[in-house]
């Protein structure tokens, strides 16, 4: 009977356990930067202390780059010497050529501890689709 008892205890603190460990997860923690499309990036970049910052090569940026946007090319050697002389009050609105840059942009930006950040998805090549302006 000690046994059935000890048994029955152990299972039900068992089952109290498991519950409260699923209840107790913690919250899934939200992303350091924000996916925005074309348009949301474009009304962000028309706000004060935000900036346009553009992490392709310098070639491509040459070739076409949204308006005011400056370039530090996320795969360059000095890539973390330049963005630590940005000033990390400001909000950055970052792209690439296609999206996939700028993820590892703002990735390495929030190790850095920039809190505000927002990345174009797509890339240059949504924001042309989308008909958006590009200087040369």
């Amino acid at each position: 009977m000690k046994r059935t008892v000890l048994f029955g205890l152990c299972s039900m603190l068992a089952t109290i356990l498991f519950a409260w460990d699923i209840g107790a997860q913690a919250p899934a923690k939200s992303a350091p930067y924000k996916n925005v499309g074309p348009d949301e990036f474009e009304k962000l970049a028309k706000q004060p202390k935000h900036v346009v910052l553009d992490v392709r090569t310098p070639k491509e940026f040459t070739a076409g780059h949204i308006k005011g946007a400056i370039n530090i090319d996320v795969n360059a050697a000095d890539f973390q010497e330049k963005v630590d002389k940005l000033d990390k009050g400001s909000t950055y609105l970052v792209h690439c050529a296609s999206g996939g840059r700028s993820v590892t942009a703002c990735e390495k930006l929030t190790t850095l501890n920039f809190p505000s950040l927002f990345n174009l998805e797509g890339g240059m090549k949504s924001w042309t689709k989308a008909g958006k302006p590009v200087e040369k």
